[in-house]
């Protein structure tokens, strides 16, 4: 008992340290992501910052918190009119792209700022900032600006919010302006000349005309037609000298267009035989490298020809010796079956001629003893025993001479005119026949079976007593 206690005591200390080395393993092995940073706090003053690779928190004592460092697109669109530098009021919407500044400064602020935020609401948090700082942007440059140079005004606009979004720990990625809209349509008038300049240049041709008719008529008549004249002869003048501007810049423009003319059709001329030339050139190597390849697969065919002849030719000749070897195997192997079976069928016809030579013999010897006996038998037998046999033999007989009779189907009956009819003749014969029988039979033996039936008689009973002996001998 105190060896076991002394065991678990000492043991103990291991299972208790793999047991919390499991629980710190399991519960305190955390892993971060490229574009999450995981912050474990707790123990020191510092967190420390998970980036793309893994790490131990102590459970209990230290805790772990997440932020998110992907890209975060902020729409930063005007949700009013807001006035340029020339006092036209327009909506700017634009994307910026931000980040979590990685640097150990930008980590500290945002991590006081957007722990444990998700990109929409780290986005919605930083809009009001970018708006403002675009707003201020947009109040510092006029129409045509925002309008024509916009890669400058997202410049602007994004070198002004770096320092507010700096404080949060944010780095500006880039900025868009997607679109800008004018409260009055004036950025449809764009393409030519400002157009406060257009009414301004509008209103002075009014009012220099103006003037010039109030001074045409408070002068006279003449100095009025004095400047008509003038007037006049001016405009025919600059007319005539705008003609033959036009006349000069036509004919330039007519010998630029002949000479562009000329270089255009010897150019294609040049591409024309330039092209011919390659065409032909392509032609011709073509021709040679499809005649090359022809001879190629004319090389390439006699050679599989070759080669296939030669393969088959040595393919022949192996199976040629195969089947040779394979018939000679076949041939022996049939030679010696074919002896065997000889040599088996020879030993089987000696010991069956063996057997029948002996059963021949014994049954010769049994055939010879049982004569034998017979003849002892038959010696013995007298008249008596005679008779007793053809006795037990006369039912068989009598059968035998029967069957001839019972064969008989139909019989005809033709009265043979002396009183008896045919059917008494043929019973008749029967112990005829019978009679006939017992008679040859007492001539061929000597023994008077009629006198031996009449056992009645005197002489059956007294002078001719039937004594057989030597029966239990007889084997028949």
């Amino acid at each position: 008992m105190n060896m076991i206690l002394k065991y678990v005591l000492s043991v103990l200390p291991v299972a208790a340290a793999v047991l919390l080395l499991f629980i710190i393993v399991k519960n305190g092995y955390v892993k971060a992501s490229p574009d999450v940073a995981i912050i474990i706090s707790g123990l020191k003053k510092t967190p420390k910052v998970l980036i793309g690779r893994a790490g131990i928190k102590l459970p209990f004592f230290e805790k772990v918190d997440h932020l998110h460092l992907g890209q975060i697109s902020v729409d930063i669109k005007t949700d009013t009119f807001i006035p340029t530098n020339d006092f036209i009021n327009v909506k700017v919407d634009a994307i910026a792209k931000v980040r979590v500044d990685t640097s150990p400064e930008g980590m500290l602020k945002a991590e006081r700022n957007f722990l444990n935020k998700e990109p929409n609401e780290i986005a919605y948090e930083l809009q009001d900032s970018l708006q403002g700082n675009m707003r201020e942007i947009i109040g510092t440059l006029d129409l045509k600006t925002i309008n024509t140079d916009r890669d400058s005004f997202s410049d602007q606009v994004m070198a002004k919010a770096s320092k507010d979004m700096e404080k949060l720990g944010i780095e500006i990625l880039s900025c868009n302006i997607q679109n800008v809209i004018d409260e009055n349509g004036l950025i449809n008038d764009l393409g030519m000349d400002n157009t406060s300049k257009i009414k301004k240049d509008a209103q002075i041709a009014k009012a220099e005309a103006d003037r010039d008719v109030a001074i045409a008529k408070a002068k006279a008549d003449k100095a009025a037609n004095d400047a008509r004249v003038a007037a006049e002869t001016e405009i025919a003048e600059r007319n005539n000298e705008l003609a033959i501007k036009q006349a000069e810049l036509k004919l330039e423009s007519d010998k630029k267009k002949a000479m562009a003319d000329a270089a255009y059709a010897i150019q294609n001329q040049e591409q024309e035989r330039s092209i011919q030339t390659a065409t032909v050139n392509a032609q011709i190597a073509k021709a040679e490298r499809e005649a090359e390849l022809k001879k190629k697969e004319v090389e390439i065919r006699e050679q599989e020809l070759a080669a296939t002849i030669e393969k088959q030719a040595d393919a022949n000749k192996y199976a040629s010796e195969q089947q040779a070897e394979a018939d000679l195997i076949k041939m022996r192997k049939e030679a010696e079956a074919k002896k065997y079976l000889a040599q088996m069928e020879a030993e089987g016809i000696e010991a069956k001629g063996k057997a029948e030579a002996e059963a021949i013999r014994q049954k010769g010897i049994a055939e010879a003893e049982a004569m034998e006996k017979k003849a002892e038998a038959y010696q013995k037998y007298n008249g008596a025993a005679m008779a007793e046999m053809m006795i037990k033999i006369m039912p068989q007989l009598a059968a035998e001479i029967a069957k001839p009779i019972s064969a008989i189907d139909k019989v005809t009956i033709y009265d043979s005119g002396n009183g008896e009819s045919g059917v008494s003749q043929v019973s008749g014969n029967m112990p005829v026949i019978m009679k006939q029988v017992f008679d040859t039979m007492s001539e061929a033996t000597g023994v008077d079976f009629r006198e031996i039936m009449k056992a009645s008689t005197y002489d059956a009973k007294v002078n001719k007593n039937i004594n057989v002996t030597g029966l239990e001998n007889v084997n028949e």
